[in-house]
């Protein structure tokens, strides 16, 4: 064969053509003839317009969940270990996120060692319709911690005069499951967290005061018995929980109002001024997030325009004065939050209400709060066997929430037990019957109406139910015009 000569390239766009006599190159492959001898020959790849690579799709944006782990009071594990333990379980499962506990796993025995309880938290503030969050919209945020025993300690006053404040570490086992039991309106408790995460959020990141201004004081409002003082303490309690990677140390510091006034003329204003001297020493430990409570702050806080409109020398002017004083220095620290209640918010003095950052009125419970009161006394009475069902297997009996109640009631087949659908409805007739009764009163609702029973010791709860909604009238009516 002899060689070919003269060979004539041309590339065109998208063909590559070489002919010489009798030689042909086609686009999709090579034909090479020459006396009827083929071969082949390797052909480059061909230059393609490169393929537009596609923008990344966006996640799926999920929930922040909060998960509490609460430790039992004789671990000593790592709290490190004990989140990442826990993050390996909730990954492992595939469940559905709605308030309430988990599980510990029995086959774990890390955790069945160290850990009490682990809960979902607050779910309620991300859903819609009471929908419930499944396991790949979630992102948890696991908070570890352990419940201090020591309970209030004293401040020592001198001269025999009242305890000017009590002070608790946080979280602290008398404050314990608090937050749970108080139930309002989704958005107020939810308004509350989300405030109290803004405030410190702005401190960390140097946000300037003079531009953009916060004092980290809430102003919790409405007639007594509303449960404004628990609210506060089960606040101070949440956020020790969720901010104790930051703060490790929390206290809470109670401030016993009546005994900041003095016999002596002109002296209070000095006590007052004495009581926040000792907090600012505390709130100078960066690592220590500093709560102070004031419960009927209008007290301290009494509106000056009153007692000037009487023409009197008030020392009550000098107290107001100097806690006016005290909150404009507190402001400059980033690690303390002062929450304080009233029942009559029109004794206050205004220049402390306008720098209270969030005034939230907390009013008596809505039916949908009464409803879960009462269930949740129900629940109790329950569990420790004061009341019974009809069959002895239901140990476990659960009365549905109101709004699975209402779910349940709309629907057209109902699949649950006619019995015990008259147990809810009885419930929420009794809910009804209690309209104006505080959240206080309801508590004490379910105590009044066993011990009003013929035969406190044998008692079905259809009889109590039935009871109650008897003694909540009598309640009612007892009330003061």
């Amino acid at each position: 064969m002899s060689t070919p000569m003269d060979i004539s390239l041309q590339i065109p766009q998208n063909d590559v053509v070489l002919q010489q006599n009798d030689v042909l190159l086609e686009q999709n492959g090579v034909s090479l003839q020459q006396n009827d001898v083929v071969s082949e020959l390797p052909l480059p790849a061909p230059q393609l317009p490169p393929t537009p690579i596609p923008p990344p799709m966006p996640d799926v944006e999920k929930v922040s969940v909060s998960v509490e782990v609460c430790l039992k009071h004789t671990s000593t594990a790592r709290v490190e270990d004990v989140k990442c333990a826990v993050e390996r379980l909730l990954e492992n499962r595939s469940m559905s996120y709605v308030d309430g506990p988990i599980m510990v796993p029995q086959d774990d025995p890390f955790l069945e060692e160290h850990v009490q309880r682990i809960c979902i938290c607050d779910t309620d503030e991300w859903l819609e319709n009471h929908d419930i969050l499944l396991f790949w919209q979630v992102k948890p945020v696991v908070h570890v911690f352990q419940l201090s025993e020591e309970g209030p300690c004293e401040d020592l006053s001198e001269d025999g005069q009242p305890s000017s404040f009590n002070e608790w570490i946080l979280p602290a086992k008398e404050f314990d499951g608090l937050w749970e039991s108080l139930i309002y309106e989704s958005s107020l408790k939810q308004r509350l967290l989300r405030y109290a995460a803004s405030a410190l959020l702005f401190t960390e990141k140097g946000v300037d005061p003079c531009l953009v201004s916060w004092n980290r004081i809430v102003l919790l409002h409405g007639p007594p018995g509303t449960g404004k003082t628990s609210l506060c303490k089960a606040l101070a309690q949440k956020l020790a929980i969720r901010f104790n990677t930051r703060y490790p140390q929390c206290q809470l510091i109670e401030v016993n109002a009546h005994s900041l006034f003095s016999k002596w003329f002109s002296e209070s204003g000095k006590m007052v001024a004495k009581l926040f001297s000792k907090i600012q020493e505390m709130v100078e430990e960066e690592n220590n997030l500093i709560f102070v409570l004031i419960d009927e702050i209008e007290s301290l806080a009494a509106a000056r325009s009153a007692a000037l409109s009487r023409s009197e020398p008030s020392d009550s002017i000098r107290v107001v004065n100097a806690l006016l004083t005290q909150l404009d220095k507190l402001k400059s620290a980033p690690n303390v939050i002062i929450l304080t209640t009233s029942n009559i918010t029109t004794a206050i003095d205004i220049a402390f209400v306008d720098r209270a950052d969030i005034k939230a009125y907390v009013g008596p419970p809505t039916v949908h709060a009464r409803y879960e009161i009462l269930r949740s006394c129900l629940q109790e009475l329950l569990r420790a066997g004061v009341i019974s069902t009809c069959h002895s297997e239901d140990n476990n009996f659960m009365l549905p929430s109101f709004f699975g109640l209402k779910e349940r009631l709309s629907t057209i087949e109902v699949s649950e037990p006619l019995a015990k659908l008259d147990l809810c409805d009885q419930l929420l007739r009794a809910a009804e019957s209690c309209e104006g009764l505080s959240g206080r009163s309801l508590r004490k609702l379910p105590f009044l109406a066993h011990a009003a029973l013929e035969n406190p010791f044998n008692c079905h709860i259809n009889k109590f139910l039935q009871t109650m909604i008897a003694t909540a009238t009598r309640e009612r009516s007892e009330l003061p015009d």
